[in-house]
């Protein structure tokens, strides 16, 4: 099995992405996000370790690459705790580099400035995912990783020093953390280029997460998700129409802060006012 392959190669109608490949230097994660959708079809996902012989292997399939347009990661966090001491995310993204290729970073670890030498050096673009500004709020939807605040800071530096930053305001989870107002105007002081937010969808092992962290949140959701909402992908959604008005909230108020907004599998490309992830960034001069 090749560690690069086509992002979404179902052509999902739902999917909105640029052509691009995804990678993960990693199986599993262990911020341990109680929304995590990769724990149904990975198993023993908390469990991170890196991928068999990861560093040889992306050595002879990266001699085929020239330029192509590679997201780092999709499903696991490339920089869990382990990548502090293992270096391992940061040895492919010089394996990349060398290549030519565009490089997104989807990570919610400040510990991606550790690499900024590289990326400088390379068209790439950092997605932190921050689902809220308050730290006690994260501290329960996201065990695990580092705070929010410690975010912030990361995309500070990273915009100081010229890499370009999106964030991801996801998932939007109503009557928890569907009031970003305050989120999105710290975002844009800070020099974010684009916002992507979606909705929580809802996964059986997740779902079963939510309701332990949050009963009186999960008991006020169910009759929107398992009554009044739809399916689709295998994934129970919120009502269209209370979806739609959520996220043209956030694209409304992204966007009069002078951000790009996408949505994501939410099927409103309307929305969008650039691609959906902000891969677009990627292409900045060197």
């Amino acid at each position: 099995m090749t560690l690069l392959r086509p992002f979404d190669p179902w052509r999902s109608p739902l999917c909105t992405c640029l052509n691009k490949l995804t990678f993960n230097p990693y199986t599993g994660c262990d911020h341990k996000c109680i929304y995590c959708y990769a724990t149904s079809y990975v198993p023993h996902f908390y469990n991170c370790r890196p991928k068999t012989d990861l560093l040889k292997r992306l050595k002879t399939e990266a001699q085929r690459l020239n330029g192509q347009l590679i997201s780092i990661a999709n499903s696991s966090d490339p920089y869990p705790t382990i990548e502090k001491t293992l270096q391992l995310t940061r040895q492919c993204l010089k394996t990349l580099s060398n290549q030519n290729c565009r490089i997104q970073i989807i990570t919610k670890s400040n510990l991606v400035t550790r690499d900024t030498d590289i990326l400088q050096k390379t068209q790439s673009a950092v997605a932190f995912t921050i689902t809220t500004d308050n730290d006690a709020l994260a501290k329960q939807l996201e065990p695990n990783a580092p705070p929010p605040s410690q975010r912030m800071r990361a995309i500070e530096t990273l915009t100081q020093r010229g890499i370009p930053v999106c964030v991801r305001i996801d998932p939007i989870i109503p009557s928890l953390n569907d009031n970003s107002a305050d989120l999105i105007k710290t975002l844009a002081t800070l020099g974010v280029k684009h916002v992507t937010s979606s909705t929580y969808k809802i996964k059986q092992d997740n779902w079963k997460r939510f309701r332990q962290v949050f009963p009186p949140t999960a008991q006020q959701l169910a009759p929107l998700y398992f009554k009044r909402g739809e399916k689709m992908g295998g994934y129970r959604y919120l009502p269209a129409k209370l979806r739609y008005n959520i996220l043209k909230g956030i694209r409304e108020q992204t966007t009069q802060a002078g951000m790009t907004f996408g949505t994501c599998r939410e099927g409103f490309p309307q929305l969008n006012t650039a691609t959906c992830d902000g891969a677009e960034y990627c292409q900045h001069q060197r």
